[in-house]
C-alpha cells in the first residue's frame, strides 16, 4: 500500500489504498487452504453448530475496526500500553466465556510481562512524528478493541470443546469472515474497484497472493496454538512477539537499547522464568496428590 504500481517514465503510477480488500484476499485464501486440508486429511467428526463461528468472526471484525479507528485518537504511548496489556483482559474474559480459572501466579506473571514489554517498547520503539493526543473517544475505542479481541480468542478456545481440529476451526471462522468482509465491501462499492486494480497490475496480484499465503500459514499456527495451549498463552506469545521484533531490529541494524529498555527485557525474562518454575511446582504437587494404588496380593 506504500508503493506505486504501473509507474512509467511519463506516469507516476497508482497506489492501492483499500486495506479491507487485502483482508478479504487473506481470508479467502485461508478458507481455501483450510477447506482443502479438511477434504484431503482425515478430520474428527464435526459437531459444532456453524452459527457459533460467526461470533468469533464478528468480534474479530469489530476488534480490527476499533483498533484502526483508535489510532486516529490516541497517542503512541497509549497505543503501546494497550497492546502490551492485553494478557490480563484475555484472562478475565476467559473466566466469563469458558469459566476458566487461573492461579495467582499466572496473573502476577501476566502483569510483569505487560509491564516489561511496555517499558521496552516505549523506550526502544521509534515514535511516529505525528502522534495524535489521546481523547476520550480514543480510549473508548481502545477499550472496545481489547474487549472484542479478548472475546475472539477465548470464544475460539471454548469452541475447541467440540473436539474439532485447528483447520476445522480455521475454515468455520474464515467462512463467516469472508461473508462479513464481502458484505462490507459491497456496501462501500469497493469490491469491484479492488478487482479492477488487480486486473490492471499483475505485480500487485502477485504481491497480494504472497501476503495471503503468509497470512494463511500464520493462521494455521494461531488456531493450533489456541487449541493446544489456550487463549492466554497465545496472547502472551503475541505480546512478546512485539518486543522480540524490535529487539531483533536493534541487533540487525545497530540500534541502541536504552537502560529502561534493557530493564524491561529483564523483567519479561524474569516473569517467564517465574512462570516456568511455578508451573513445574504445580505439576509436582499434582503428582504427589495422586494416590498410588497398592498392588493386589494373589493368594
Amino acid at each position: 500500500m506504500t508503493r506505486s504500481y504501473g509507474a512509467t517514465a511519463t506516469s507516476p503510477g497508482e497506489r492501492f489504498t483499500d486495506s479491507q480488500f487485502l483482508v478479504l484476499m487473506n481470508r479467502v485464501l485461508a478458507l481455501i487452504v483450510a477447506g482443502l486440508s479438511c477434504v484431503l486429511c482425515k478430520q474428527p467428526r464435526h459437531g459444532a453448530p456453524m452459527y457459533r463461528y460467526s461470533f468469533a468472526s464478528l468480534s474479530n471484525v469489530l476488534s480490527s475496526w476499533c483498533q484502526y479507528e483508535a489510532l486516529k485518537f490516541v497517542s503512541f504511548p497509549t497505543q503501546v500500553l494497550a497492546k502490551a496489556s492485553k494478557v490480563i483482559p484475555v484472562m478475565l474474559m476467559g473466566k466469563l466465556v469458558s469459566r476458566r480459572s487461573y492461579e495467582h501466579w499466572e496473573y502476577l506473571t501476566a502483569g510483569l510481562i505487560s509491564i516489561g514489554v511496555s517499558m521496552f517498547l516505549l523506550s526502544s520503539g521509534p515514535e511516529p512524528r505525528s502522534s495524535p493526543a489521546t481523547t476520550l473517544a480514543g480510549l473508548i475505542l481502545l477499550a472496545g478493541y481489547i474487549a472484542f479481541d479478548s472475546f475472539t480468542s477465548n470464544w475460539q478456545d471454548a469452541l475447541f470443546a467440540y473436539k474439532m481440529s485447528s483447520v476445522q476451526m480455521m475454515f468455520g471462522v474464515n467462512l463467516f469472515s469472508c461473508l462479513f468482509t464481502v458484505g462490507s465491501l459491497l456496501e462501500q462499492g469497493a469490491l469491484l474497484e479492488g478487482t479492477r486494480f488487480m486486473g490492471r497490475h499483475s505485480e500487485f496480484a502477485a504481491h497480494a497472493l504472497l501476503l495471503s499465503v503468509c497470512s494463511a500459514c500464520g493462521q494455521l499456527f494461531i488456531f493450533y496454538t489456541i487449541g493446544q495451549f489456550g487463549a492466554a498463552i497465545f496472547t502472551i506469545i503475541m505480546t512478546l512477539r512485539q518486543a522480540f521484533a524490535i529487539l531483533l531490529s536493534c541487533l540487525l541494524y545497530g540500534h541502541t537499547v536504552t537502560v529502561v529498555g534493557g530493564l524491561g527485557v529483564a523483567v519479561v525474562f524474569a516473569a517467564l522464568l517465574l512462570r516456568v518454575y511455578a508451573r513445574g511446582r504445580l505439576k509436582q504437587r499434582v503428582k504427589k496428590a495422586v494416590p498410588v494404588e497398592s498392588p493386589v496380593q494373589k493368594v
